[in-house]
C-alpha cells in the first residue's frame, strides 16, 4: 500500500452500510475474501488524504480514474461485513452537489467548467453502462444531518476517547483517536425510519427533515436486509472538545422529539429540536473560525 501521511484531515462524518460478503457476486465476493486477510488496511482518513491530494493537484482531479478497490471491513458474529469505499462513484455525485453549496466564481476556480463538464459526460456514460450502481458510504461536512440520527439508538451509542496518540510512532505502532459512532442493525434502522416518518409527517408538513429521511429509508432498502449500518462522526471528533463528545446524545434527543410528535406533545418536541439546532449551529460555526 502506497505511504500514506499522518496528518489528520477532519470534518467529515459517515453513514455506511456493511454488507455481509455473500451478498457481493463473484469475482467481488473472493477480492474481498482476500482483501480481508491483509494486515494494514487504509482506514477513512487515509481515504480522505487521497482525495484531496488529487483535488489540489495540477490539474485538479475531481473523479479518480479508476474505482477504488479498498473497504472497510466488520466481522459480526462470525460473518465478514464489507463496506466498499467506491470512491469513483462517490466523486461523481459530490461533483453533481457542488453547484449549490459553492458559489460560482468559488467553484469556476477551484474546478474550471470544462473539467467539470467533462467530468459529468463520463459519469453519464458510466451510469447507462451501471444503471444500479449506488454507493455504500454517505458523507457529510461540519454536521451530521439530523435525519441520519432517527436510524440509531442511544443505547447503541459509542464514545472512546482514544489515547491521544494519532498517526504512528517511531516504532510504527498506530495510535488510537476518539471515534463516537454508532452501529445498528438494517432491519432496526428501516423500522426507525417508517415510525420516524409517520410521526412526522402526522404531526408537520412537508420539511427538509422528512425529505431527507425519506431519501435516506429509499437508499437502505437497496441494501441486504442482514447488513450492518453505522453512523460515524468522523473527522468531526476532532473538531469538538471531549467534554462537548461526551455530552453528545443527539440520537436521544431526535428520538425523545419524535416520540413527543407521536404524544402530540409540541412543546416537548420544540424544546429536543432546539437542543440539536444550537448543538449543530455551534459546529457548523466552527467552519468559518480562524
Amino acid at each position: 500500500m502506497p505511504k500514506v501521511s499522518s496528518v489528520t484531515v477532519p470534518y467529515a462524518s459517515y453513514l455506511r452500510v456493511y454488507e455481509p460478503l455473500a451478498a457481493f457476486p463473484e469475482p467481488e465476493r473472493d477480492h474481498w475474501a482476500r482483501y480481508a486477510r491483509r494486515p494494514d488496511r487504509p482506514s477513512y482518513q487515509d481515504e480522505l488524504r487521497r482525495s484531496l491530494a488529487d483535488l489540489v493537484s495540477t490539474p485538479p482531479v475531481p473523479v479518480p480514474v479508476h474505482e477504488s478497490r479498498d473497504a472497510f471491513l466488520l466481522e459480526v458474529d462470525g460473518v465478514l461485513c464489507v463496506c466498499p469505499w467506491r470512491t469513483r462513484l462517490r466523486g461523481w455525485q459530490a461533483m453533481g452537489e457542488l453547484a449549490g453549496q459553492l458559489p460560482t466564481p468559488v467553484l469556476d476556480a477551484v474546478l474550471p467548467p470544462v473539467l467539470r463538464s467533462q467530468t459529468a459526460a463520463d459519469y453519464e456514460e458510466w451510469l447507462a453502462r451501471n444503471p444500479d450502481a449506488r454507493p455504500w458510504i454517505r458523507t457529510s461536512t461540519w454536521q451530521v444531518p439530523l435525519h441520519w440520527f432517527v436510524l440509531v439508538s442511544d443505547k447503541e451509542r459509542r464514545y472512546d476517547k482514544g489515547d491521544g496518540k494519532e498517526g504512528k510512532d517511531d516504532k510504527g505502532a498506530r495510535g488510537a483517536p476518539p471515534v463516537l459512532r454508532y452501529r445498528t442493525p438494517m432491519v432496526q434502522a428501516r423500522r426507525r425510519v417508517a415510525r420516524g416518518l409517520k410521526a412526522l409527517r402526522d404531526a408537520l408538513d412537508e420539511t427538509p427533515l422528512i425529505e431527507g429521511l425519506m431519501d435516506v429509508g429509499r437508499w437502505l432498502e437497496e441494501f441486504h436486509p442482514r447488513s450492518l449500518v453505522e453512523l460515524d462522526y468522523g473527522g468531526l471528533v476532532h473538531a469538538l472538545s471531549a467534554e462537548e463528545l461526551d455530552g453528545d446524545h443527539s440520537a436521544a434527543d431526535v428520538a425523545e422529539g419524535i416520540e413527543a410528535l407521536r404524544a402530540g406533545d409540541g412543546e416537548g418536541a420544540g424544546e429536543a429540536y432546539a437542543r440539536l439546532v444550537e448543538r449543530w449551529r455551534a459546529v457548523r460555526h466552527l467552519q468559518f473560525a480562524n
